[in-house]
């Protein structure tokens, strides 16, 4: 019974991670569909410059904060990686560092949580 549970519960993982890796691979779309439509950035990703650009002005508390985070791979390129291609490599590099740092913190708060909670 307990062999068969597992079975199932691993069957589940497997869909799980096959599914992550396909959304992993689908990443570059954010960047192909944009530049086939002509259509500008993905949207919601703005920065203060692309705020006033939509709306004529930067809120005064993204001024003060707009400094105080910088994205460890802007715009999910790295430096001199240029073109379209390049740029998909990029950002499903992006992906898979994002899902593995996600990943890491869970299965480390879970540890701590578990340890906290007495089980092991």
């Amino acid at each position: 019974m307990a062999n068969s549970k597992f079975k199932i519960q691993n069957l589940k993982f497997r869909r799980l991670w096959i599914g992550i890796g396909i959304l992993i691979l689908l990443s570059p779309l954010g960047i192909i569909l944009p530049e086939i439509f002509k259509s500008g950035g993905a949207w919601g990703e703005w920065g203060a410059g692309g705020i006033e650009k939509i709306t004529g002005y930067i809120p005064e508390g993204l001024k003060k904060l707009s400094g105080l985070w910088k994205a460890p791979i802007p715009d999910y390129e790295f430096s001199g990686w240029k073109g379209l291609f390049k740029s998909s490599i990029a950002y499903i590099i992006s992906g898979v560092i994002g899902v593995g740092l996600v990943v890491l913190v869970s299965i480390l708060i879970g540890k701590f949580l578990a340890r906290k909670n007495g089980n092991s």
